[in-house]
């Protein structure tokens, strides 16, 4: 396993995905509540998940909104293809500005920047679809609206999805 550092990763064993996986479906849930579905007792969990996070494994804990519930209920994918041979800390800088980007990533193909999209509604995307497609290096934009979001995952390492 690697971090996004490309740095090597101990393996981690199937007590730690178990705590991981239980931490990801609910962060605020206590190390009695996990130690209990893991068959830990509650200060094993937590000396594991000390070394999670000091391995760097776990980078904190947050809490997953529901966009819709406060009001951002359109959701799009927007494709950005760039003039030339645009860098990615260019890329970043500009979309990093937008509050409405959830997402963006450099991508193969054709399309040289994915970005994932929150808007209150139609009007607001066009506004935003607008504003990228202005950015000095966009050559032109291709969106994509979501229809019906089928798959949501919280951010679960591929080893620990099963």
């Amino acid at each position: 396993m690697h971090h996004d550092s490309g740095t090597r990763v101990d393996a981690l064993d199937a007590l730690d995905e178990a705590i991981l996986r239980e931490l990801s479906l609910d962060a605020r849930a206590s190390y009695a509540e996990i130690g209990a579905v893991v068959s830990l007792s509650a200060p094993a969990v937590k000396r594991r998940v000390d070394r999670l996070r000091a391995r760097g494994v776990v980078r904190g804990f947050t809490v997953r909104l529901d966009p819709a519930a406060l009001g951002w209920s359109t959701e799009a994918f927007i494709e950005l293809f760039c003039h030339g041979s645009t860098s990615p800390a260019t890329m970043q800088t500009a979309v990093e500005r937008y509050p409405e980007v959830v997402s963006a990533s450099t991508v193969t193909g054709d399309v040289d920047l994915m970005v994932q999209v929150r808007a209150r509604d139609m009007r607001h995307l066009e506004r935003v679809v607008e504003r990228l497609a202005a950015e000095p290096f966009v050559a032109r934009t291709r969106s994509t609206i979501v229809l019906s979001a089928l798959v949501r995952r919280p951010e679960v390492p591929p080893a620990l999805a099963d």
